[in-house]
């Protein structure tokens, strides 16, 4: 009797299972639901309202014929990111600039206190453009900008010096090092200690250098820079990510580099070899080779990433493997 009992609870509990769980049940799989889902037409607005500034980290491509069973990928990282909160001086030629890892809405009261505070006058404290006008002297006028940095939840502050006369920048690198300096020291002993954030100025975390977008299904990187500073940050992103570069063509924006997924990495070690050139090691390797070209075009530069086999997966990864490393 405990024997029949038993195979029939059994029986209603399998059979329970489909009922709720099931196809038809009351509480069916919702998992594949998003492959019925279609594209809407990007809503029309009045002329008198301009689209939202917002970045789409995630575009929806139009797939025809999915498998329905297909499993859903983890998303890519697309942008870079990091843990600590590190203040550098940095330099390009004559254009210097602080970079700080926090979000500009953070630095922007930092920056404004680091003026207050000092025995010069604050004319000008604009949160929404990041821009701090300072009386210095009686020719001079100081000029901090407040911008969002390349890196995902990064700061980078510039600092100008300005003759009142005629309103046009002076060209004084001595000068802005010592100045710069002097900040990069208040900001390296404030930023760990100061965990709030101006609202005044949250406009400033949307003006980012570096978004993505797709074109004709492979990832572009777009940078708000101009070629020279767009070439030094893809090469020292290079670096940063160890990507072998071959060879490079800076008049024609071109980097010839291998690279190899983090899985075969450890695999192609073993039968490179390495050669050392004017102090520097160059990895000869069987990776896969690819190029990475840079363009400038209406004062942006886009950055594309060319398997030579053709190969739009492992372009795919190198794009967001350069796009991780940019700062």
């Amino acid at each position: 009797m405990k024997k029949n009992i038993t195979v029939t609870l059994f029986t209603l509990f399998i059979c329970s299972c489909s009922t709720f769980g099931g196809s038809d049940g009351y509480f069916p799989e919702k998992k594949y639901d998003f492959l019925d889902e279609v594209i809407e037409e990007e809503i029309s607005l009045p002329g008198s309202l301009d689209s939202i500034n917002a970045e789409n980290h995630y575009p929806v491509i139009d797939f025809d014929g999915i498998d329905n069973q297909i499993e859903v990928p983890k998303p890519r990282q697309i942008f870079s990111s990091s843990g600590n909160s590190s203040v550098q001086l940095r330099r390009l030629g004559e254009l210097m600039w602080i970079y700080i890892e926090t979000l500009p809405s953070t630095s922007w009261p930092i920056s404004k206190n680091y003026w207050d505070t000092s025995i010069y006058e604050v004319t000008n404290a604009n949160p929404n453009n990041g821009q701090i006008d300072i009386d210095f002297d009686q020719d001079t006028r100081l000029q901090m900008r407040v911008e969002h940095g390349i890196k995902e939840a990064s700061t980078e502050i510039f600092l100008y010096q300005i003759n009142k006369a005629d309103g046009t920048i002076k060209s004084n690198p001595e000068f802005l090092q010592n100045e710069m300096s002097k900040i990069v020291e208040y900001f390296a002993q404030s930023i760990n200690n100061f965990s709030g954030t101006s609202l005044a100025a949250q406009n400033l975390n949307e003006m980012k250098k570096a978004n993505i977008f797709t074109e004709d299904g492979k990832t572009v990187i777009a940078l708000d820079l101009n070629f020279d500073r767009a070439w030094s940050s893809v090469s020292k992103a290079l670096v940063e990510a160890n990507i072998v570069t071959n060879d490079r063509d800076r008049s024609n924006g071109i980097f010839y580099v291998s690279f190899a997924r983090e899985d075969e990495r450890g695999l192609f070690g073993l039968f490179g070899r390495t050669e050392t050139v004017n102090a520097e090691e160059i990895i000869i390797s069987e990776e896969s080779e690819f190029e990475i070209i840079i363009t400038e075009e209406n004062n942006k530069t886009f950055v594309r990433a060319i398997s030579k086999d053709g190969n739009i997966d492992e372009s795919e990864n190198l794009i967001s493997k350069i796009n991780e490393s940019l700062s």
